[in-house]
């Protein structure tokens, strides 16, 4: 259904040191920058970017929404967090860990990236035998 996801920034530099952090604890490789200044990360099928807004005006976050990546385990989980902080994003909600919901466990870490985008790791649990 998606073809991508784009975030804004206010600092493209601070946002690849960010990305390339989160993207190599998952295993992926730093961002390629394009002819306009865009950096793109290309992993396990998917296409995220991050830009300067194109109107001219600051870059903010969405209220409300979240971008989620994909993780192996709890332990890219946990590294993928890990890197995200140290590289300056900031952790928020609960500590990275196991969460029930109505269709099964699921391993989530939350931060929030430079510019204040709110990202999530997940794993989705194997099902009890």
């Amino acid at each position: 259904m998606y073809s991508h996801m784009m975030v804004g920034s206010n600092d493209l530099q601070r946002s690849k040191s960010f990305y390339d952090a989160l993207f190599g604890a998952m295993g992926g490789r730093p961002a390629i920058q394009d002819e306009k200044g865009r950096l793109i990360y290309m992993h396990n099928g998917g296409l995220f970017l991050v830009t300067a807004p194109i109107d001219g005006q600051p870059a903010t976050h969405a209220n409300g929404g979240t971008i989620g990546f994909a993780v192996d385990g709890p332990e890219q989980a946990d590294a993928w967090h890990k890197a995200g902080v140290e590289a300056g994003g900031t952790a928020i909600e609960d500590a990275p860990g196991v969460r029930s919901a109505s269709f099964g466990d699921l391993y989530l870490a939350y931060l929030r990236d430079p510019d204040g985008n709110k990202l999530c790791a997940m794993h989705r649990m194997p099902a009890a035998a």
